[in-house]
């Protein structure tokens, strides 16, 4: 049984670097860092360690159920797998990684990069734990340690299929949208490895510092990690307003080697009519999910086709926010919404059938990982550009994945170099 958390302490601290103090607590029990690139999108980061709570398993009859009650939500950590939510459309197939992991944190550290400070997070029953709940994470800020970054981690990434059998469902995804089965589908490649006898997957996230998005993470539960280097935001919730945002990421183009031709290619994305097409059927698809939990005629899309740029790729994003329906919380948004549209396809349920045609189950990749603070908030980000790990026999695993959106008119081998230029940080972070 779950113990409510009736009081909260907050305490503000001076700034400490969130990794040097997450690097003090990698080894710990459900160590997590929320590590955010303090930009507009990612303003904050978040660190803790030692959960009260922890569940994971299939997701059954309402298995959102803990997130329903806003004083058990509170201090929730979770991760949804892209397979519990594409299985509506696929039917029964292997479960490579639990459909939903939540762990709840008493103790927390919030570190706001634009004032430079960290307030302190104690949750408890009653005030007295929620003082001993802040006293702990207290201590965590003076076990920081100056972060030194690794030599690369693993051995190799190893392709699971050749670049032929991609640029094969490429074409076949191609086919199928001309005989009308479909619009748009994300079809993705998959590298796997093993990290080399002494290293840790928060090797990983050290190597990836110097390149920090808006939704990078770290999550070590048990035998399985996780990290991410994600800049898409999948939703976030502020029940205050009741205002829901997503910002799906369509199109892209790899970084140039000089600011002119970087500023070139940016361009060129910026006025691609395919990319521009393809980002607007995921926006339209993304307003229908918003429809089915937002008061009616509130769907806005309020920002179209903006170019991102980011250390290896440039990005089209648009911003859709809705008003949600009185009553709505944490658990309605995602039923209503997941897996995310810009890495399913359109329609989203026959998306997901061709995905499943062409790869085995994604796992983690492509999934959410999301945040709910005490009023019901959530931040939720699209597990892209992301590493998942099992440990076995005391070594650890991994698996990647990079895709790219295929519509009408793709070229099999420009999609093949997109998914190249996805992955391409990840692969430096794990083998050099």
């Amino acid at each position: 049984m779950i113990t409510p958390f009736q009081a909260v302490e907050r305490r503000v601290r001076p700034w400490r670097e969130p990794l040097a103090v997450a690097a003090g607590l990698q080894d710990r029990d459900g160590a997590l860092a929320l590590l955010s690139d303090g930009g507009e999108l990612g303003r904050r980061s978040f660190v803790a360690a030692d959960p009260d709570w922890v569940g994971s398993g299939a997701i059954g009859e309402d298995g959102l159920a803990p997130l329903r009650h806003p004083a058990l939500a509170a201090g929730v950590v979770g991760l949804l797998a892209y397979d519990a939510g594409a299985r509506a459309a696929t039917g029964p197939r292997p479960r490579v990684w639990p459909d939903l992991m939540l762990a709840r944190y008493p103790a927390m550290l919030a570190f706001d990069h634009q004032a430079r400070t960290v307030s302190v997070i104690g949750r408890g029953a009653d005030p007295a734990g929620a003082r001993a709940a802040a006293d702990h994470a207290e201590a965590w800020l003076a076990g920081a340690r100056e972060p030194v970054v690794p030599p690369p981690p693993a051995l190799e990434l190893e392709a699971e299929a050749p670049p032929e059998a991609y640029t094969a469902a490429v074409a076949d995804v191609v086919a199928r949208i001309a005989a009308g089965e479909l619009f748009q589908a994300n079809i993705a490649r998959a590298w796997s490895g093993e990290l080399r006898e002494a290293a840790d997957p928060f090797d990983v996230m050290l190597r990836l510092a110097g390149r920090a998005a808006a939704y990078g993470a770290f999550w070590r539960l048990g035998e399985r990690a996780l990290v991410s280097n994600s800049p898409e935001l999948f939703l976030t919730f502020q029940p205050d307003g009741r205002r829901i945002e997503t910002r799906p990421i369509k199109g892209t183009r790899s970084r140039g080697v000089d600011p002119a031709r970087d500023a070139a290619l940016a361009a060129e994305l910026a006025a691609s009519a395919k990319d521009r097409a393809e980002n607007l059927m995921i926006v339209d698809l993304m307003r229908n999910d918003l429809a089915r939990v937002a008061e009616p005629g509130t769907v806005v899309a309020e920002r179209l086709f903006q170019v991102e740029s980011h250390p290896t790729v440039h990005h089209l994003v648009s911003t859709v926010t809705a008003t949600a329906r009185e009553g709505a919380g944490v658990a309605d948004l995602l039923e209503a919404t997941f897996p995310p549209g810009s890495i399913t396809g359109a329609p989203k349920h026959q998306a997901m059938k061709v995905i499943a045609r062409h790869e085995p189950p994604r796992g983690p990749w492509c999934g959410s990982l999301f945040h709910v603070g005490e009023g019901g908030e959530l931040t939720a980000s699209v597990l892209i550009r992301t590493a998942s790990f099992e440990r076995s026999d005391g070594r650890w695993r991994f698996r990647a994945l990079a895709g790219a959106g295929i519509v009408a008119d793709s070229d099999p081998q420009a999609e093949l170099e997109e998914t190249d230029a996805k992955i391409r940080a990840l692969r430096e972070a794990l083998s050099g």
